[in-house]
């Protein structure tokens, strides 16, 4: 069984995969004490069986993880029906008022001036981090748009997001779950303030259509809610977005022939989107826990066991793509559960998909000689796989 600490492992974790799904389509991990699905079906059934659901448990002491614990215990993505389906209706509703194409010209306007300045460093220096200049800054940037985030006080969002996320890892040391609370903390209180301002001075911004969005009964959501919701849509949207633009860049970068067909055919960028999320998948594990007796492709579950989707090996899974470890910008039909499944599925997907596409049409256009100017810098972590630095030139 896989290390998932080994930095050979986390460099390529593909053949792994691929040797224990001959074997088998779900595997005991004892050092990640939980079972794995490494099959597509198998990874599916996990998502989308109602048997099996996200059941938060408080990080404890309770009384030291208090902020990252409400975080949680009030997340969309942390709970299940009536309460998950509640907090799905009222978020959807929010977002179904144009926010999404609201964005698009802006977006647009952003991932080219991004770009550009990646080209001008590129031009007076040789070289430059892609990930630092574009992957980064956009996805921040579009939540902290989306949301209503004033320009001035965005700086602190990536820093906190980066530092909460280091709680889904597994072995974490004590020092950055400490970092993690603090940073839990911070980002609770600053909401606070801004929801305050918002309920007081309403904006064209998706914060403002929280704070007012009420269920057919009058029901709204409530403060811990909307904090909760706020923090879930950065961190996923953030998280995600810069991996998939920095995995996918690399690939890209890897194989000429693909950058190439992207180059010569932009208009493929919609269907390399869910390329790139398939074929280096940003986050690779998902978890659940079964709530009654349960079969998972003949693996016995009882209530409380926990399973885990295995999303990057159900992406390469033979069974369901054609050629699977070969990169396809223009592969179609691409059924990857990079976005999730059932009740879970990601509601932030349209607006993660405007956000890659985009900074793709903008990177094949204005750099459409794009190399690897040095070896990338990978993240040491398992669950969220991604790059800290991706030197380019052109």
């Amino acid at each position: 069984m896989f290390d998932a600490g080994d930095p050979d492992f986390l460099d390529d974790p593909y053949p792994t995969f691929a040797a224990l799904r001959s074997t088998g389509e779900v595997h005991w991990h004892g050092g990640l004490g939980l079972a794995i699905a490494v099959s597509h079906l198998a990874a599916s059934a996990v998502l989308r069986d109602r048997d099996l659901g996200r059941i938060w448990l408080p990080r404890d002491p309770a009384d030291e993880f208090a902020a990252f614990n409400l975080l949680h215990e009030n997340s969309l993505l942390e709970n299940e029906p009536p309460t998950h389906t509640r907090l799905r209706r009222l978020i959807s509703s929010a977002f179904a008022r144009g926010h999404v194409e609201r964005l698009r010209p802006w977006v647009a306007a952003l991932t080219e001036r991004l770009v550009a300045d990646l080209a001008e460093r590129i031009d007076a220096e040789g070289h430059a981090d892609l990930i630092h200049h574009v992957a980064a800054p956009l996805p921040v940037e579009v939540i902290a748009e989306l949301l209503g985030v004033p320009a001035g006080e965005r700086g602190w969002l990536v820093p906190w997001s980066n530092a909460i996320v280091k709680m889904y890892e597994y072995g974490l040391d004590t020092e950055r779950q400490r970092a993690a609370e603090q940073a839990a903390a911070e980002f609770v209180a600053y909401l606070r303030t801004l929801i305050a301002r918002r309920r007081a001075e309403p904006t064209d911004d998706l914060l403002s259509d929280l704070v007012a969005v009420r269920d057919s009964d009058g029901a709204r959501l409530t403060e811990d809610e909307l904090v909760a919701t706020a923090v879930l849509l950065l961190m996923a949207g953030h998280e995600a977005s810069v991996h998939v633009l920095g995995n996918g860049t690399l690939a890209l970068l890897r194989d000429p022939a693909q950058w190439q067909r992207l180059r010569t055919a932009p208009e493929l960028a919609g269907t390399a989107v869910e390329e790139l999320i398939r074929y280096d998948a940003p986050l690779q594990l998902f978890e659940r826990t079964a709530t009654a007796p349960v079969d998972i492709a003949g693996y016995h579950l009882e209530a409380g066991d926990k399973i885990a989707a295995l999303l990057g090996a159900a992406a390469r899974d033979p069974a369901v793509f054609t050629e699977p470890d070969v990169l396809d910008v223009g592969r179609t039909p691409n059924p990857h559960l990079g976005f999730g499944a059932g009740i879970h599925y990601c509601v932030g997907a349209p607006l993660a998909r405007l956000e890659i596409e985009a900074a793709l049409r903008a990177l094949v256009a204005r750099l459409p000689s794009l190399e690897l100017a040095g070896e990338p810098v990978r993240r040491p972590e398992f669950v969220i796989r991604g790059l800290r630095a991706l030197p380019v030139g052109s």
